[in-house]
């Protein structure tokens, strides 16, 4: 690649812009101004331990239950599963973001499909567990053990079909010195004058199957279920819905405001929204990195939610946890106190409708 065209696709990476001054064209800044990239090298620092911690917790709590175990807990479970395959990849996007990509192009491509694939099977997973409430509650499904059944192929389907789409984003990415300082950055190499057009299908890939599609799925699911829930006056079944919607709450306010900033700048850098000064793109560059902050933050999220919401995954933590001789008797009673009872009737009943 020549120096020239190297330069200038590392401008669209740095988000640079150009200024009218002059009746001349000058290029802005590539990093904005007064912005502290040490600061989200901790920050990811941070949420690497605290999700790695979470997450595997639930992964062995889910494992640990010999009976009562929902197919919504075995969908949890995946979900665990994927957040810490994004997680493993924070470490690096922390070093990258202080120091530049110093791990060549063959982790580039691995990492970057990792945390695609985790993205997408998150999401989608999330769409199953929609649809999952939606007939334990609305249509009053039975767990069966065919169903469960099904719910593993599902599973492996999620899987098969993030692997699938989060292939052209590894193809693509490479590591290669991109700035006039000598940096590298995990990108797509641009090849040929398509490159441009390839990078944004990919976004488009990524908004529309990867987020505002079963986003959109589990607006009608969840709709649907609450408002039978509303002509109802059974508590098993509200008490269910708590942690999900809790669940999906929070990757709405993790992920939507990142997804929207992605595809404002997505439309800039295709000319569809005109960019006239470099203060407009230092403010969406600045909102890009605030929002993407939040949006890798909801891979430790979850597990705190379960903890604090979820009855069922409390109960069993705190039994796996005697069992294992790390807390006493009288501590686990006095944090099971009040819900002893309830988890006799739940797992008497469909299991579909037990808490997480």
């Amino acid at each position: 690649m020549e120096d020239s065209e190297a330069d200038y696709f590392a401008s669209l990476f740095n988000s640079s812009s150009f200024e009218y001054e002059d009746k001349i064209f000058t290029p802005c800044n590539e990093t904005v101004p007064g912005f502290n990239s040490l600061g989200l090298t901790i920050t990811y620092i941070v949420v690497f331990v605290l999700s790695l911690v979470g997450n595997s917790v639930v992964v062995y709590v889910v494992c640990y239950m010999k009976k009562g175990k929902s197919s919504t807990d075995i969908y949890l479970m995946h979900l665990a599963i994927a957040d810490l395959l994004f997680t493993l990849t924070l470490p690096f996007w922390a070093v990258y973001t202080h120091s530049g990509w110093i791990f060549g192009t063959f982790t580039c491509k691995l990492l970057s499909g990792f945390q695609e694939a985790s993205v997408y099977s998150g999401v989608f997973l999330l769409a199953c567990i929609s649809v999952e409430r939606h007939f334990a509650i609305v249509r009053a499904t039975r767990a069966m053990s065919p169903y469960r059944l099904l719910v593993k192929v599902v599973c492996c389907v999620v899987w098969l079909v993030a692997g699938v789409l989060s292939l052209p984003v590894a193809i693509q990415r490479e590591s290669w010195l991109a700035t006039e300082h000598g940096e590298y950055i995990c990108y797509e190499n641009p090849k040929g004058e398509s490159s441009h057009k390839w990078r944004v299908s990919i976004r488009i890939l990524r908004h529309t199957v990867g987020f505002f599609l079963p986003l959109l799925v589990m607006a009608v699911c969840y709709g649907w279920t609450m408002l039978t829930l509303c002509h109802a006056r059974n508590q098993q079944k509200h008490k269910a819905m708590r942690v999900i919607l809790a669940v999906v709450l929070a990757f709405v306010l993790c992920w939507l405001p990142y997804n929207v900033t992605v595809l404002i700048d997505t439309l800039m850098k295709g000319d569809t929204i005109k960019v006239e000064t470099c203060q407009m793109r230092y403010t969406v560059e600045a909102v890009f990195n605030v929002t993407q902050v939040l949006a890798f933050t909801h891979c430790a999220v979850n597990p705190v939610l379960y903890a604090f919401i979820g009855q069922k995954f409390r109960n069993e933590l705190l039994s796996a946890l005697f069992k294992h001789g790390l807390i006493s008797r009288r501590l686990q009673m006095a944090f099971r106190k009040g819900s002893v009872n309830s988890m006799g009737s739940n797992r008497s009943r469909n299991t579909s409708a037990t808490t997480f």
